[in-house]
């Protein structure tokens, strides 16, 4: 099997891996989903006023992330994004390792592929290690999940770990359909702040 299609037969599912991890989050979970295929795979779990979902903004979802765990210390920040997402934010992996936030999570769901653009190969369907760069980055807790066994041990650290950390998933290179979240940026802004700040964030 060559590299450019070993990830049609990862054994992890990606609504599967994004179902497992939404339900064993807790109640003060508060989740940043990448464009593309992490939102929808979310959405179709569980639509949730604690996740916000980015549409556009490629390479946004892990500063925002960053900016939220710093900002609320005392809240469990998981980001949850794909490898292509992530190839165009990896400044921040220095970023996040000089900043040091120990309630920051990163899932990063990787399948190897550009899913929104023709499920063109990614630079890690090749010789790109997200974890490994993550590492190089300085961040010191970063590991990569191929299977259930290795998925079921991680997703305790993924939800409670003291950070930050960095989880890459292999899930496998499928096209599933669309289960869009809410559109409207004005009321994922405001049901986000509500949901962390109660009714007084809505200004």
């Amino acid at each position: 099997m060559s590299d450019l299609s070993r990830a049609d037969a990862f054994p992890l599912r990606r609504r599967e891996v994004a179902q497992q991890i939404l339900d064993s989050g807790g109640d003060d979970l508060l989740m940043i989903t990448g464009l593309g295929s992490t939102n929808w795979d979310f959405t179709a779990a569980g639509d949730s006023p604690s996740i916000f979902p980015l549409w556009g903004a490629m390479g946004g979802a892990l500063p925002m992330a960053l900016g939220l765990a710093l900002a609320q210390p005392d809240k469990r920040i998981l980001v949850a994004t794909g490898d292509a997402e992530i190839l165009m934010a990896l400044g921040s992996f220095a970023t996040v390792a000089v900043q040091a936030p120990t309630n920051l999570s990163i899932a990063v769901f990787d399948n190897e592929r550009y899913g929104e653009t023709g499920m063109q190969a990614t630079a890690t369907a090749h010789t790109a290690d997200l974890a490994a760069i993550a590492a190089a980055s300085g961040i010191m807790i970063t590991n990569t999940i191929r299977d259930q066994v290795e998925l079921d041990a991680a997703v305790p650290l993924i939800i409670e770990e003291k950070g930050p950390s960095v989880h890459v998933i292999k899930v496998r290179a499928e096209p599933l359909p669309f289960v869009l979240p809410p559109k409207d940026g004005a009321y994922l802004k405001d049901r986000f702040r509500a949901a962390l700040l109660g009714d007084e964030g809505i200004v």
